[in-house]
């Protein structure tokens, strides 16, 4: 088993420290927070005062923050305290430049280094399923396993330095553009008198299939896993959707891409955010769509309600 610095033990860091605990590795975490750190410690991570500290002795290092600006303060904080031969791994969301950067600031150093970040929220984080799309050499790739299969479901290499990152932007721009089609095709639907119920056993097994319909419903009580049916406390929040969304929107700019539904959700999303949405669950926003559907949807029928939609064969 390994010796493992976990710099950043939140809502993510927190969960998938404990997981690397429990598969036997000596983790040595640290974070800002102290309510962070508390719970780190009852997960059996070694909690310590310091990020430098962290480090110490570790076989890898693992890192989940908020940001570029910190990803790269941490890394010029601590490279000249980890140990020879350790491989970094960043989890974080960043964007690619910052990403690449990292990247730059490890080999400098004489690191192998890998951007690592992930999806599956906090669910998946303390299920210990989430999916890694890594970026870096294919040497340290390889080296990876024994640190990201225990929090992981999971684990693609998706080509060199950056690469990671820049799965992650696509990725989430496909999630955060479905969440809203899937919204306000559900409003459009309450508004012309079709059930919920009803237009969720076609379209689940229809050409709009997709995650943000069948695991993640934004209208409560048709899909267990939803957080639509816990009041849309977050899996994973409107306010992260809007930082990945607003990632790949310059990545979009800086490369040249023709964007308009990734540019146009991160301004659903801004809008959202600015009505005070940002702390819940991004399915959520299909309360402003509906609030900005002006009057309240017609009833269904009660023999819809009551039954759905009536199969007879086949799928559209």
């Amino acid at each position: 088993m390994a010796v493992i610095g976990f710099i950043g033990l939140g809502h993510m860091g927190g969960p998938m420290s404990a997981n690397l605990v429990a598969a036997g590795h000596t983790v040595r975490g640290f974070d800002l927070s102290s309510a962070a750190l508390s719970e780190a410690r009852a997960a059996g991570v070694q909690v310590q005062p310091s990020a430098v500290e962290a480090v110490a002795g570790a076989d890898a290092v693992i890192t989940m923050l908020p940001g570029g600006a910190q990803l790269l303060a941490c890394y010029r904080d601590v490279l000249g305290s980890v140990p020879a031969g350790a491989l970094l791994i960043d989890c974080s969301t960043v964007d690619v430049a910052d990403s690449r950067a990292a990247h730059d600031l490890a080999a400098e150093a004489g690191f192998g280094s890998l951007d690592a970040p992930v999806s599956g929220g906090t669910a998946g984080a303390a299920a210990g399923t989430l999916t890694f799309m890594v970026g870096g050499a294919e040497d340290a790739f390889r080296r990876a396993g024994q640190f990201l299969d225990p929090m992981a479901r999971k684990v693609i290499h998706c080509g060199g330095p950056g690469h990671g990152q820049v799965t992650k932007m696509c990725n989430n721009l496909i999630l955060g553009a479905s969440m809203i089609a899937v919204s306000e095709a559900f409003v459009l639907g309450e508004r012309l008198g079709l059930s919920n119920q009803a237009l969720y056993d076609v379209a689940s097994v229809s050409t709009g299939q997709c995650w943000a319909l069948t695991t993640n419903c934004p209208v409560p009580d048709l899909v267990e896993t939803s957080r639509a049916n816990h009041d849309y406390e977050p899996g994973f929040a409107a306010a992260l959707m809007l930082k990945d969304l607003r990632l790949a929107e310059s990545a979009a700019e800086q490369s040249g891409a023709d964007t308009a539904i990734g540019r146009l959700a991160t301004e659903l999303y801004q809008r959202f955010n600015d009505e005070g949405g940002g702390g819940y669950d991004f399915g959520a926003i299909i309360r402003s769509i509906r609030e900005r559907s002006g009057e309240p949807a017609p009833a269904a029928t009660e023999a819809t309600e009551a039954t759905g939609a009536t199969e007879v064969t086949g799928t559209a």
